[in-house]
């Protein structure tokens, strides 16, 4: 058993959702960072690492700029409670701008680490936008989709193909 019980990881994983669907639905992404440690260890495979709160809060409101009604919908959620970990299979999602339930996306599995008082110590996103987003923005694109600017953050590990 890790430090802290299911119970509170789980209120905190609630948490986390509510503010990521606030941040989707206000196109606002500030408030993510505010989800984590000040000195948090963020591992995004795309765009690199990040050691503390505003590093995160810079990236997260720049990287969903062009975007910023995203969606993070859930396909599971396994907990570890040894590590006081949660571990996510997401759909990155984009609606269809027109089409009531058609929707755009590409798979993503997410790690985040409990540290107690409501607050992550570490996410870790494992997916590859690289090969993955430009067919999936594209389409969304094609179907009338708008990006309101263009991308503000360039991705430092590109995999086009791979597992």
């Amino acid at each position: 058993m890790g430090r802290f019980a299911r119970a509170e990881v789980q209120q905190a994983l609630d948490n986390y959702n509510a503010v990521v669907d606030k941040c989707s639905d206000t196109g606002d992404w500030s408030p993510f960072a505010d989800l984590f440690t000040e000195d948090v260890h963020y591992v995004e495979h795309a765009y690199g690492v990040f050691d503390n709160r505003e590093d995160v809060r810079k990236w997260i409101v720049d990287v969903m700029a062009p975007f910023p009604q995203m969606r993070f919908e859930y396909d599971w959620v396994a907990f570890d409670d040894d590590n006081d970990a949660v571990v996510i299979g997401i759909q990155n999602v984009l609606y269809h701008p027109t089409e009531p339930g058609v929707k755009f996306g590409f798979p993503n599995v997410t790690r985040l680490v409990y540290a107690g008082n409501g607050l992550f110590s570490s996410e870790e996103d494992t997916y590859n936008p690289a090969r993955d987003a430009p067919s999936v923005v594209g389409a969304w694109v094609q179907a009338g989709g708008t990006m309101l600017c263009a991308p503000k953050v360039a991705m430092k590990h590109v995999v086009m193909n791979g597992n």
